[in-house]
């Protein structure tokens, strides 16, 4: 499995606690999550989902039908493919969350000369988008693969305490020809694993207000 590192800071406007304060354990009442808006060619009504872990210290969102390709038997719009999530974090009064880690994972088939590239951000409702984290993969490559946006915890950012804000998720799968032959080959890059679906992991980082 092809392993993409990389470490990023998500700069955000938003009210945060102070960096001093140690992170706290999860809260013990089960936090749920639920999707606002969906948007995005990478995710259709209906495609996507998410749960919350039993333990509260992350959510998964999955995706049935996320695949950008280029070359024989594909269209010209789909060498990338897109989401947006809207999401509504429920969690009980007295806490705070920012997001510590994110995980993905995929499968790729990319021709030689063909390459692509998974991206993603995450920000809080009412605040500009983070710095985008970009994880490229080059041809020829056929084979699993997973990517991972890690923040210090210094860098994390929180939601606002006492306020709702939803947390917004963009990501973005991108194929290119490059100097393959998309008459004679097809590239692909996918948000999808063995069983049809892909789990992509966002690890809470909790503080009490």
């Amino acid at each position: 499995m092809f392993t993409a590192l990389a470490a990023s800071a998500i700069a955000l406007s938003a009210i945060t606690t102070p960096s001093s304060a140690a992170p706290a354990e999860a809260p013990p009442d089960q936090v749920t999550i639920s999707i606002v808006t969906v948007n995005g060619s990478g995710c259709p009504a209906g495609t996507s989902a998410v749960a919350v872990s039993p333990d509260n210290t992350n959510f998964t969102v999955t995706y049935s039908d996320y695949l950008a390709q280029t070359g024989v038997g594909s269209s010209p719009t789909e060498f990338r493919k897109n989401c947006q999530l809207n999401l509504r974090v429920n969690y009980p009064q007295g806490f705070t969350f920012g997001i510590a880690q994110a995980d993905y994972r995929g499968f790729a088939h990319l021709a030689k000369g063909a390459y692509g590239s998974q991206r993603a951000n995450y920000y809080f409702q009412g605040n500009s988008a983070n710095a985008t984290q970009v994880h490229p993969y080059s041809g020829p490559y056929s084979d699993s693969w997973q990517a991972t946006d890690k923040t210090d915890f210094a860098s994390i950012v929180y939601a606002p305490c006492g306020e709702v804000r939803h947390l917004n998720v963009n990501t973005e799968l991108r194929v290119s020809v490059g100097t393959s032959d998309p008459k004679a080959t097809t590239s692909f890059m996918s948000m999808d694993s063995t069983d049809g679906n892909v789990d992509t992991k966002y690890h809470f980082s909790w503080k009490k207000c």
